[in-house]
C-alpha cells in the first residue's frame, strides 16, 4: 500500500516523541484532487475510525481512510532535508506525468 522510507520513519518517531504523542499514528489522507492527481495531507492521530486501514511500516503506525486508500496505493513517504528546504514528501508513481495539459504547470493558470 504505502511505503515509508527510513528517513521519514525516523522523523515521524522523533516528532511523536518530542510532542508527547508516542501513542499516536500517522494519518495519511487525500486533501483534494487537481489536474495532476491527488494532494496528500498528514496528521498525527490517536483515534482510528472503525473503517480505517491500519498497519505498521518501519515502526510507524499508519492510518488511512477508505476514500484515501485508493489514492495512496503505491505511494512513498519520505523526509528530505536539503538546500531547497526540509519536510515530508509523498510521491506516487501511479499519478506521475498526469498534467492537465493546460500548459500552466498545474497551477491551473494556463488558460
Amino acid at each position: 500500500m504505502i511505503e515509508i522510507t527510513d528517513n521519514a520513519a525516523t522523523k515521524v518517531r522523533e516528532l511523536l516523541e518530542e510532542s508527547g504523542k508516542a501513542d499516536h499514528a500517522l494519518r495519511i489522507f487525500v486533501r483534494g484532487m487537481s489536474c495532476s492527481g491527488p494532494a496528500y495531507g498528514m496528521a498525527l492521530d490517536n483515534e482510528p475510525r472503525e473503517d480505517d486501514s491500519s498497519f505498521e511500516f518501519n515502526g510507524v503506525r499508519i492510518l488511512v481512510d477508505p476514500l484515501s486508500a485508493q489514492y495512496v496505493e503505491g505511494a512513498e513517504v519520505d523526509y528530505v532535508d536539503g538546500l531547497m528546504g526540509r519536510g515530508f514528501t509523498v510521491v506516487n508513481p501511479n499519478y506521475q506525468n498526469q498534467g492537465g495539459g493546460c500548459g500552466g504547470g498545474c497551477t491551473c493558470g494556463g488558460h
